[in-house]
């Protein structure tokens, strides 16, 4: 029986491709129960490395049916055939991921970004209360090693929470600067402005000194002095603005701005998102940050 036939008689109806890897894909569905679209990862267990189905896949299972946080994926169903697959039904990111988001809108106003960001920091510090580590968070797959700490890359032994920590830094600064903050295409050079705590930020963000504080903090070298979550959480720049004062008159809400779409996020520090602006996608929304948690371990 194929997937379509597997999934129908559970009250699935299959839809478009979202993914394939070595061993597993993912496919979209309309449910049936639930009355709306969730996406379902198929992971063939006779195709998957024998480690991966004795060591990972159990635990990656056992997270899945556990973790609960508004900014995490929700897992609604985990089946098996008798043939040996596994079918994970979970939430569906109708918006795409971080890293499209960006290239299609460029770098994020700061009040955008903290509102992002402290979605992203909540559900690290749920899965580190846990002690659950996802020790692959990142925008999107390319470029990984733009990602990992300095220790990581030097073979060092490292604290995964620590590692989870610098992935953060590097996903707020590409927030607010539509770039990545170190360039990996020579790893001994990234590896030497890494350890000499050297971030740049475009002058032409106008970024203010708070939230280039953060990310300074938090793309320490020394994984001793690195902010943990709780640090992070309680940073000035992620606290609520102040009320202002309103004046007397009628006054407009500033738009958000519009997206842009066919753009290219460009891998070298400070630089600015290629982009034609032909397209022109949809309206203001209320962005809901989410992390899948797949690739988390304890």
């Amino acid at each position: 029986m194929d997937d379509a036939a597997v999934l129908r008689k559970k009250g699935y109806i299959v839809g478009i491709n979202l993914g394939k890897g070595s061993y597993a894909k993912v496919k979209s569905a309309y449910s049936e129960r639930l009355k709306f679209n969730v996406a379902v990862k198929i992971i063939d267990r006779k195709k998957t490395p024998t480690d991966f189905v004795e060591r990972f896949l159990p635990r990656e299972m056992d997270i899945l049916a556990t973790v609960n946080h508004r900014s995490i994926i929700k897992t609604y169903e985990i089946f098996e055939t008798s043939d040996g697959r596994i079918y994970i039904v979970m939430e569906l990111g109708v918006q795409g991921d971080l890293l499209e988001f960006i290239k299609c809108r460029g770098a994020l106003h700061e009040d955008v970004a903290r509102k992002m960001f402290r979605q992203l920091s909540s559900a690290v510090k749920y899965c580190h209360d846990l002690d659950l580590v996802h020790r692959a968070l990142k925008c999107e797959n390319l470029l990984p090693s733009a990602y990992a700490p300095r220790e990581v890359l030097q073979g060092i032994p490292y604290q995964p929470k620590v590692y989870d920590i610098w992935s953060l830094g590097v996903i707020l600064y590409i927030m607010v600067c539509g770039s990545m903050p170190y360039d990996d295409s020579d790893i001994k050079k990234m590896l030497r402005i890494q350890k000499e705590h050297r971030v740049d930020f475009p002058r032409s963000k106008n970024l203010t000194g708070e939230c280039k504080d953060l990310i300074y903090r938090i793309l320490q070298p020394d994984v001793t002095r690195r902010l943990h979550i709780d640090e992070i959480l309680s940073h000035a720049w992620l606290q609520p603005p102040k009320p202002k004062a309103m004046p007397s008159a009628s006054f407009k809400r500033e738009g958000e701005g519009k997206y842009r779409a066919d753009c290219k996020l460009d891998p070298r520090p400070g630089s600015r998102p290629e982009h034609r602006p032909d397209h022109k996608l949809g309206a203001k929304t209320q962005h809901r940050l989410l992390v899948v948690p797949e690739h988390a371990g304890r």
